[in-house]
């Protein structure tokens, strides 16, 4: 049985601000705005290129029957670009306020930069330079098919 994160729901204090700012400053796709059930809104994001998304809503944490996280509260969020340079120039043209990247090495993945959404929720972007080659979904592809 394969099981693949698709969906992460992150804890946010206003839903519009947050999808605006991930829409407008982070470039992600709304997949879904839109009252789901009763009184269930979820807004649902995707980075281009990816394979998974984020999700807002109101209700989510009701759902799951576990602690509301506080908004702000998720560190560590890690977006992978093939090329950091062109990422921050992206990124900073839509406005967002992201550091300069740092080099912990100059091995490939040992790069990163960083930002935070609206309320405090901590995002990294780490560039792999063996993406613009290899996209995950190819390598994950063929390593599936290789098991089989």
């Amino acid at each position: 049985m394969d099981f693949s994160l698709e969906v992460i729901p992150l804890p946010v204090s206003d839903i519009d601000r947050a999808r605006d700012f991930y829409r407008d400053r982070v470039g992600f796709h709304v997949d879904i705005d839109q009252e789901v059930a009763l009184g269930l809104r979820i807004v649902q994001l995707t980075p281009p290129g990816s394979g998974c998304s984020i999700a807002l809503g109101d209700s989510i944490w009701d759902m799951a029957g576990g602690p509301r996280p506080a908004p702000g509260s998720y560190q560590g969020l890690q977006l992978c670009v093939a090329d950091i340079e062109a990422a921050r120039a992206e990124l900073t043209g839509r406005g967002l306020e992201v550091s300069e990247p740092v080099r912990y090495s100059p091995d490939d993945g040992a790069t990163f930069m960083y930002f935070k959404d609206p309320d405090g929720n901590g995002w990294s972007v780490q560039e792999y330079r063996r993406r613009a080659t290899e996209p995950l979904h190819r390598v994950l592809t063929d390593l599936a098919s290789r098991q089989e």
